[in-house]
């Protein structure tokens, strides 16, 4: 038997937790444009004139999110966590009252990559310091 020098970690590296913040940042995107597209449902929220230009707003910055946290710069992490935050309590203290939204398909495919990509940046953030 060789012996190997490799030991296996419980986290894993930030190279690889990079590579899932981002992947989470882009299915954020990626589910905005469907909503945009009509392709997702929001639950039966009637679109207010002018509101596609915000979907279309969000699907962007995620995407250049997800491009930066690959730059691999704390204070970026820092900065995508606290606005990814401040986007999901608005939502949930918003929509609190209203589930047909919070359980819409748009809802749980915008959130869901959300609750991810916020875990993922606390992880990057927290273990290189």
């Amino acid at each position: 038997m060789i012996a190997s020098s490799h030991r296996p970690t419980a986290w894993p590296t930030v190279a690889t937790t990079v590579r899932w913040a981002a992947a989470f940042a882009w299915l954020a995107a990626l589910a905005y444009l469907l909503l945009a597209f009509d392709v997702l449902g929001a639950g039966g929220l009637e679109a207010d004139e002018g509101s596609a230009a915000v979907v279309f707003v969000a699907a962007a910055c995620y995407a250049i999110g997800g491009l930066l946290i690959t730059l691999r710069r704390r204070w970026l992490w820092i900065a995508g966590a606290v606005m990814n935050g401040l986007v999901l309590l608005m939502f949930f203290s918003v929509y609190a009252e209203r589930p047909s939204i919070l359980l819409s398909s748009g809802g749980l495919a915008t959130k869901g990559p959300q609750v991810l990509l916020a875990l993922a940046l606390l992880a990057l953030v927290v273990r290189r310091r």
